[in-house]
Parts: C-alpha cells; structure tokens; sequence
C-alpha cells in the first residue's frame, strides 16, 4: 500500500513556514530582552499564525481552490490578530507575567537563555504542528460545503466565546469592587476558561476546512494538540494554580462550574478540564 503524493508545493511551504516561526522567535526573543520582560512572546502567538497563512496564501497562488485559501487566511489572520491587539492592551503598564517572572526565577545560569529554551523553542514546535491546517488548507482540491460551512461556524462559535469572555474579564477587572472577588456570571457562569474553549473551536473549525483529503485528516494533530494544551497543559492548569493562592474563593468557584466546556453550574465535577476538583 502507498500513501498518495502530497500536493506539490506543499512540502516546501511547510519547510518555509518553519523558517517563519524560526525568525519570529528570534525576532520576539530579542524584543523581550530588550524590554527585560519575556510575555512579548504571548503578544507574538496569534500574528505568528497570522504570518504563517498569509506566507501559505503566498506560496500556493497556483493552486485552484481560492476559496478555501481565501477564507482559511482572513478566518487566521482575524483570530490571529484580535488576539494580539487583546493581549497587548491587558499587559500595558502591567509587570511582567507571573508565568514568564516565575521561570526566569527558577532559572540556573543565564535567565533568558533558560527562558529561550523552556518557552520559545517549545511555543515555536507548538505554533507550527497547530498551523498545519492552515498550510494544509489552501493545498486541497475543495472541501465539501457542508465542511466549509461547519468549519466556519465552528471558527466563529469559537471567536464570540474567546472575545466576549474577554471582554467580560476585562469589565470585571476594571471595576475596583471586585478586587479579591471572582467572575461567575456571563460565560463564566458556564465554563472557568470560556477564552480556552473559544481557541479550540477555532482549531477545530479550521481542521474541518482542510479536510478535504487524506493528509488534511492527518492535521487533526492541530485541533487535539490545542485542546490538550489549553485543558490539561500550560494554559488552564498554571492559571488556575495561580489563582487558588490568590483568590480563596476560587476553589468554591472551581466546585461548581465546568473547567471546559460550557455546561449548567453544579453539573460539572469531574468532567473534561476538572483533573483538579
């Protein structure tokens, strides 16, 4: 049995996306230690992905299925760069991360190589497996309708979740009455990480627009890769660490809201995401 040849073109975009990822890492690493703080590399995250479908959009200009290639792009580049301008605008005049001042304090021998290599190297492996579908995508022969439609619905199911959860942190936030307290209404009622659940709809919807043959079913590396890391790996477990020192009041809210996937309050123990409750 022999696996059918990948589109051409595809295997040289997929090198030349990786020389991308490479070069911004550089980039936001040499940011960082000028600016003595390493959470640059948070900021770099969605435009990193951003890059990588425009370079893709780029590469696979001979390609037939426009459409497709099109939407994967400004579906990416809009999620990529929401994300961004979100992030930018919560670190402004905020210390640096606790994730990134943790780390470097951690550190043996040089803090920002110790960071260079903990967190830049492995986001850099991250940001690229997570991109194939994007990659993939814009080499296909033409996802079915049905799947474009899904996949698109998906993505925007998944971006109203991330930017009105944020949105309602950020409200909460700015209010000088809710120091110490923690938010339990809006999305948050539902899920302790509506932000999280939004990111990984928007993978999955993009791993249904690149299914449109067999090595775009292999992409669904992307989407489960994702939802590992926001669920079980950095993302949802070090945040709520965090949290649970500082807000004695979360381990009530943990309780008795899903730590996922958006489910009615006192129903959610020991589902997907509660390894802690």
């Amino acid at each position: 049995m022999t696996w059918p040849e990948l589109p051409a073109g595809l295997p040289l975009n997929l090198a030349i996306s990786a020389a991308v990822v490479a070069l911004l890492m550089v980039v936001t690493f040499t940011v960082s230690v000028v600016r003595n703080r390493h959470d640059t590399l948070d900021i770099a995250w969605g435009p990193g992905f951003a890059l990588i479908a425009s370079t893709t959009f780029l590469l696979s200009s001979g390609q037939d299925d426009t459409t497709t290639r099109v939407l994967v792009t400004v579906l990416t580049v809009v999620w990529g760069v929401r994300l961004a301008v979100h992030i930018g605008l919560r670190s402004r005049g905020e210390p640096e991360d606790h994730r990134y001042a943790e780390m470097r304090r951690r550190a043996r021998g040089n803090p920002h190589l110790h960071v260079l290599v903990r967190a830049y190297v492995a986001q850099a492996i991250v940001l690229w497996l997570v991109s194939l579908p994007v990659q993939v995508a814009q080499y296909g022969t033409g996802v079915h309708p049905a799947l474009m439609a899904a996949g698109a619905v998906l993505w925007l199911v998944g971006v109203v979740f991330e930017a009105v959860g944020d949105w309602q942190l950020q409200r909460f936030r700015a209010d000088p009455g809710n120091r110490g307290r923690v938010l339990d209404r809006g999305l948050w009622r539902y899920t302790r990480h509506p932000n999280y659940f939004g990111d990984a709809c928007v993978w999955w919807g993009l791993f249904l627009l690149a299914c449109s043959s067999w090595h775009g079913l292999v992409t669904v590396v992307s989407p489960v890769l994702m939802t590992f890391v926001l669920a079980r790996g950095t993302g949802k477990p070090m945040l709520e660490e965090h949290l649970r020192r500082r807000r004695p009041a979360y381990a009530d809210y943990v309780q008795r809201t899903s730590g996922f996937f958006p489910l009615p309050p006192r129903r959610a123990a020991r589902r997907f995401g509660d390894r802690s409750t």
